[in-house]
């Protein structure tokens, strides 16, 4: 049986969805639909069971799962940025994921999680390394105290891979809402009005100048496949596109496909000021180290496949 935590989620939906496409039905789906929305996700998909998360962990912690599991794509969380309940936020992403880890440790389980580039916060540097990871924000730390807590399993007994995603966007984030990506943001201000809302510059930036390192979904579904079929790698890895493109960009990318709409920039929000990451950059060394040779799409690439499936 695989896996998949927050199955009916962005990420979690995509890796179900590519999971069908070689032929794998034998999938438990493990979320919480208290919002159930979400169902729309999975409601295209084939699998063989579903568990909601806290039911899923009470069997794990009970040893009453009955099912005999090969590998967990963990990538249920809160993911909300802006979410400050510290109590909250450790114990879904923080405990939660140790007493998974643990369980796949005991159970010789694959175990392949999701991180985020949101660690390294406050940095200018986009390594996979200590020194460069200052979280901003209680959701970051959850995912940076994972991530160490991870180090310190020196000899796992079974493969552990944490991924690192940066900007993530494409089918299937549209229950996000407000944290959902500027792509689908700037597709929605186009269809309904015509403009794309940008930022204007702040530090050294220039109006809509910012950088962030968009990675598609489907490239970040694909790392995920290649860390499963290679489960003698374990470590944590950055899991972007390698590339920093501009907000512009991605406006003009939306523009270009509906062939209108103009851009308007729009004061910095005061909020937002000195806690904002003007500029993202995955360093791939590690990845490539470990074998992942596969290119990864850019905005202008990418965003019209999205687009022609969202529109």
């Amino acid at each position: 049986m695989i896996v998949v935590t927050g199955a009916a989620g962005f990420i979690g939906c995509n890796i179900v969805k590519a999971l069908n496409k070689l032929g794998y039905f034998n999938i438990l789906a493990v979320d919480d639909l208290s919002d159930g929305h979400k169902m729309i996700n999975l409601a295209d998909c084939k699998i063989a069971d579903y568990l909601d998360k806290d039911d899923f962990l009470d069997l794990i912690c009970t040893n009453q799962l009955t099912y005999q599991i090969s590998v967990i794509f963990h990538q249920g969380a809160c993911s909300t940025t802006t979410e400050w309940d510290g109590k909250f936020m450790m114990k879904n992403n923080f405990e939660y994921s140790k007493k998974l880890v643990g369980y796949c440790q005991q159970n010789n389980i694959q175990f392949i999680y999701a991180s985020s580039a949101s660690v390294y916060g406050g940095s200018d540097q986009f390594y996979e390394s200590f020194e460069v990871e200052k979280p901003l924000n209680v959701y970051a730390y959850s995912k940076f105290l994972f991530d160490q807590y991870i180090r310190n399993i020196s000899a796992p007994l079974a493969q552990i891979v944490g991924l690192r995603y940066f900007n993530v966007y494409g089918p299937h984030e549209q229950h996000k809402q407000s944290m959902a990506s500027v792509a689908f943001h700037f597709n929605n201000q186009v269809v309904n009005t015509g403009i794309c809302n940008l930022f204007e510059g702040d530090d050294q930036y220039k109006n809509g100048e910012q950088l962030r390192d968009f990675v598609y979904v489907e490239d970040v579904v694909k790392v995920n496949l290649w860390f499963w079929k290679n489960k003698s790698i374990s470590g944590i890895y950055n899991c972007g596109s390698g590339r920093a493109q501009s907000f512009n960009d991605v406006a003009n990318a939306v523009i270009n496909y509906h062939g209108q709409g103009k851009i308007n920039y729009i004061p910095f929000p005061e909020n937002l000021k000195g806690a904002y990451q003007s500029f993202t950059q995955a360093n791939l060394e590690n990845l490539r180290n470990a074998g992942y040779t596969a290119e990864f799409k850019t905005v202008e690439q990418a965003v019209p496949e999205y687009l022609t499936q969202l529109n």
